[in-house]
């Protein structure tokens, strides 16, 4: 059985902070697009991903 991340978010650089959302977030990481484009939440498990025509490696 496969479980779907429960929030799926396009991003336009390979580095986002994640503190869950709402008041009843978790404390805020910041997580960097591995080379897939992609990178999971190890907090909440949003799936962060590239948006079409972004740039790999931009973001600061």
């Amino acid at each position: 059985m496969v479980i779907e991340p429960p929030e799926t978010i396009e991003v336009e650089t390979t580095r986002v902070a994640c503190d869950g959302g709402g008041a009843l977030g978790h404390p805020r990481v910041y997580l960097s697009l591995g080379p897939d484009g992609r990178v999971e939440c190890p907090y909440c498990d949003r799936l962060y991903v590239l948006k079409a025509g972004a740039k790999h490696g931009g973001g600061h």
